[in-house]
């Protein structure tokens, strides 16, 4: 049997056999020889590059939930959405019935700059067609986008324009903004809200304020719902604007880190106006580092519910091959000494603890949330209760309204229906719409739901095999109904008037506003005396 084995498999073995005293004092070692025997004896070819990520991963994983591994096209995606900015033509787009609807185009970005108008439909990205083929909107992406300078040629379908129109540009730098929107809420109340912290967010939020203001501005509801985080310092440099100098802003430490401090400077323009934090379940990182500093300080009230609980600071270590991996070097610390991040390991099941918190009422009462005496601090002003160990609670409890949507709302929406309607809708209606809404005031005011829409929808699930009747469907009209006018705002307009309409169904904005003019956030904030 012997005669079987080949040299290099006996010279494996005898490299294997000569490193095991070495092997079991260096586990580096050990693997070093497990890819050696893999990439020298395994009985079919195999890839090194997959099999080194694969390891790496694995390794990772083994340490905490946010350590990570990024491959170099993920690494791109990254970099783009926290650089604030792409290479591209510059549209906004849906996909309905594998055609491009275009939405809106960037305000002196190529497209707009080369004639292409909300509502057109793309058809080809030079020499590929891109209508019918099923495409998926990563593929897409890939399409339109490219080095800056580099041409591309777009064919649309235009409404009431015979053939395909061809139109040539240049690929230019896109800006991604990481607010979403901005608008007072009412004669003295503003409303941000941030999508993600980037790094042009503090630049975006400086400009946005002063336009509030400008506008009269007393107060402001920022929103950070669903802001799973970012930078850093994008987040600092806007608590800063609210914090007196010297106030700690948040502090790092780890097992090889020292302990770093970030304060407030004492520079920031916002230090006196009444100010409200929303959050939920998916505010996190970033988010939950800006609503703890405001907390502890005593210097606004939080509303909404208690956020994700990720308080692990990330190092990058960029790899040759353009790859990335993400390590957990330390924790965030608040300013009265909490931990936000929540447990993880010793058998917790991580990815479903938001699951658990709805299945166990967190999300509905908030009775049902409890922590340890031993998670207990103090605010650093007023010395109110304040918990640690797994994301911010709020001062002002809002519960998630699950009755809010119905099946058949969520279904329409899940499988893209309400979408695909108010785009075929847009496509037939765009040019009588804006000759009858000449502003959105006049389109808030005015605009019904009517039955030309409905049919659409009633078409559109019976193609996705949705099924419903008149009493389900009117049911869930009123938030049907709220949710297609939001959209066909979105469309005429921009997403800042899409939720300036769903803002009107949001209880946790409709909250913060309440408790701002009847006392509650006085109430709130004042010391108590012992």
């Amino acid at each position: 049997m012997m005669k079987t084995i080949s040299r290099l498999a006996i010279t494996v073995l005898a490299f294997i056999a000569l490193s095991c005293t070495a092997m079991a004092q260096d586990p580096i070692r050990k693997l070093q020889m497990a890819t050696y025997a893999i990439t020298n004896m395994y009985v079919d070819s195999v890839d090194e590059n997959k099999m080194v990520e694969t390891a790496i991963k694995a390794m990772l994983k083994e340490l905490d939930p946010h350590s990570d591994y990024l491959s170099p096209k993920e690494v791109k995606r990254f970099n783009e959405s926290m650089n604030g900015n792409f290479n591209g033509i510059g549209i906004q787009f849906n996909m309905t019935n594998d055609t491009l609807f275009v939405i809106q185009t960037i305000t002196d970005g190529p497209a707009e700059k080369a004639g292409i108008m909300a509502g057109d439909k793309i058809i080809s990205v030079n020499d590929t067609v891109i209508a019918g083929k099923n495409m998926s909107t990563d593929i897409i992406m890939t399409k339109i986008k490219g080095k800056k300078g580099t041409k591309v040629n777009v064919g649309v379908v235009r409404r009431g324009v015979d053939g395909v129109m061809q139109f040539s540009m240049k690929r230019d730098k896109i800006p991604v903004n990481s607010i979403n929107a901005y608008f007072m809420l009412d004669k003295r109340t503003g409303y941000i809200r941030i999508e993600q912290f980037g790094a042009t967010t503090y630049d975006e939020f400086m400009k946005a304020m002063k336009e509030l203001k400008a506008k009269g501005m007393e107060d402001l509801v920022l929103d950070l719902q669903g802001n799973g985080g970012g930078y850093l310092m994008a987040a600092a440099k806007i608590i800063n604007e609210f914090l007196n100098n010297d106030d700690m802003i948040v502090y790092t430490e780890g097992l090889n880190v020292r302990r770093q401090e970030l304060k407030a400077q004492g520079n920031g323009k916002y230090r006196t106006e009444r100010l409200v934090v929303l959050t939920d379940d998916y505010s996190a990182s970033a988010s939950e580092i800006l609503s703890g500093a405001i907390q502890d300080h005593d210097r606004g009230v939080i509303v909404g519910r208690r956020t994700f609980g990720k308080g692990l600071v990330q190092q990058i270590l960029d790899l040759p091959d353009g790859s990335m991996i993400k390590i957990t070097t330390s924790r965030y610390y608040i300013p009265s000494g909490r931990l936000i991040q929540k447990p993880y390991g010793d058998g917790k099941d991580y990815e479903k603890d938001l699951i658990n918190r709805y299945n166990h009422g967190e999300m509905s009462n908030a009775d049902s949330i409890h922590f340890p005496d031993s998670l207990k601090y103090k605010t650093l002003r007023l010395g109110r209760t304040v918990y640690g160990g797994g994301g911010i609670m709020p001062d002002y409890f809002v519960p998630l309204d699950t009755t809010k949507f119905t099946k058949l709302h969520k279904e329409l929406a899940f499988k893209g229906v309400l979408n695909s309607a108010v785009t075929q809708y847009i496509d037939l209606n765009r040019e009588k719409l804006q000759k009858k809404y000449k502003d959105f005031e006049a389109y808030e005011r005015k605009f019904k739901v009517g039955d030309e829409i409905m049919d659409i929808i009633k078409k559109e699930a019976d193609k996705n095999k949705i099924e419903y009747n008149d009493s389900t469907l009117n049911e869930s009209l009123p938030q049907i109904s709220l949710q297609i006018k939001a959209l066909v705002a979105r469309d005429l307009w921009s997403l800042n008037e899409y939720l300036k309409i769903m803002n009107n169904s949001d209880e946790v904005v409709k909250t913060a506003l309440r408790i701002l003019n009847d006392g509650t956030y006085e109430a709130i904030l004042t010391k108590k005396e012992n």
